[in-house]
């Protein structure tokens, strides 16, 4: 089976969560579903979210309101969840890792290794995340997204360390504080139009948490 994070990097678009090439249809549909999410996030900063209809992204997008509803639940998930197969992506390739490699050695690798797509689509990218910062109705769902992301990653740990993903605390306080770290990085490099090194951002946070976020030297409390 190929695998699209090995080697040089491969067209994503070209293969399914777990590394299989998709066939002609499949990749028609993440089209489809690229161009709903292109058309929503477009006609949302034009005119606001109350002011676009879900008629009008599927007419910007060439398809009819029904076939959006097989992409996407409401305007809200179209604009902040483009990708619903992120967490089972991740799934596979922490899997993919010995379990012998450490948790956050683990997770880092996974999530640098993703970052392509970011680099591929940066102005989206950050438009979508303006439109977050921007539209409190988008919060919960944005919100949900990266807690569908986190349960990955504590199950991760948990598979790793042999302990519970639900009644023992470390692979908890693991996952979760890890994915503040990731959501720290990517807030930063928004606020930042994406002048600094999204890459750079996550090692930032990773080296924290293995800091055991550690206040840094400068603000540090005198001792004298």
């Amino acid at each position: 089976m190929a695998n699209p994070d090995s080697g040089s990097r491969l067209d994503q678009a070209q293969y399914g969560p777990t590394g299989e090439r998709l066939g002609l249809r499949e990749r028609k549909k993440r089209a489809t579903r690229q161009a709903l999410h292109t058309a929503a996030l477009r006609l949302v900063a034009e005119r606001g979210l109350d002011d676009v209809t879900i008629e009008d992204i599927a007419t910007a997008a060439d398809v009819s309101p029904r076939t959006f509803f097989n992409y996407f639940s409401s305007k809200e998930d179209v604009i902040v969840n483009p990708d619903p197969e992120r967490p089972v992506r991740h799934r596979a390739q922490l899997s993919a890792l010995p379990s012998d490699v450490p948790a956050l050695d683990a997770i880092e690798r996974v999530v640098i290794d993703s970052l392509d797509e970011v680099t591929d689509r940066r102005e989206e990218w950050l438009l979508r995340l303006r439109l977050v910062r921007e539209i409190p109705a988008l919060t919960p769902r944005y919100l949900s997204f990266y807690e569908e992301l986190e349960r990955v990653l504590i199950e991760d740990v948990a598979r790793r360390t042999g302990l519970n993903d639900t009644t023992d605390a470390y692979p908890v306080l693991v996952g979760t504080t890890v994915m503040a770290g990731i959501r720290a990085a990517i807030s930063r490099w928004g606020a930042g139009d994406g002048r600094t090194s999204l890459p750079e951002l996550v090692h930032e946070s990773f080296v924290a948490l293995r800091n055991g976020l550690a206040a840094p030297e400068p603000f540090l409390p005198s001792q004298s």
